[in-house]
């Protein structure tokens, strides 16, 4: 199926797409705080520059575009028709990276949360508290 907008369209559609502060993480980050957890976000000196980083429980948190990181079996993971190869090379590119920035983390001892755009889009207060499950099972007791 060829694409439906020419290529300037869709170059400028996917040009608007924002990289951080997305509708989503800042709705995440809301919840959080109001729930009594202090965060630093973008932290520019932890590998993949995590969206959210929880220092108090050495947690960090990757709020993930289904599409951007291929949520596997998730209908939002398509990769487009038209420029096949640049597509499944970039998203391709972007899951290598995902897991080698998880690694490097779950070395430095952070634990590594995975928060999936569909999964917020679904069922966005049972996310949360399942959110803050994984957050406080970091906590030694």
């Amino acid at each position: 199926m060829p694409d439906n907008l020419t290529k300037e369209q869709r170059h400028k559609n996917m040009s608007a797409i924002k990289g951080k502060d997305t509708s989503i993480e800042v709705r995440v980050r809301k919840y959080l705080w109001a729930h009594g957890f202090r965060y630093r976000k973008n932290v520019k000196e932890l590998p993949g520059k995590p969206d959210i980083v929880i220092p108090k429980y050495k947690t960090v948190i990757f709020i993930n575009g289904c599409f951007w990181h291929h949520h596997f079996n998730c209908r939002h993971a398509t990769i487009p028709k038209s420029n096949n190869d640049y597509w499944v090379k970039k998203i391709n590119r972007n899951v290598d990276n995902d897991i080698k920035n998880y690694n490097l983390l779950q070395q430095m001892d952070y634990n590594v949360i995975t928060v999936w755009e569909c999964e917020i889009k679904e069922d966005f207060e049972h996310r949360m508290k399942l959110l803050i499950e994984e957050i406080m099972q970091t906590i030694d007791w």
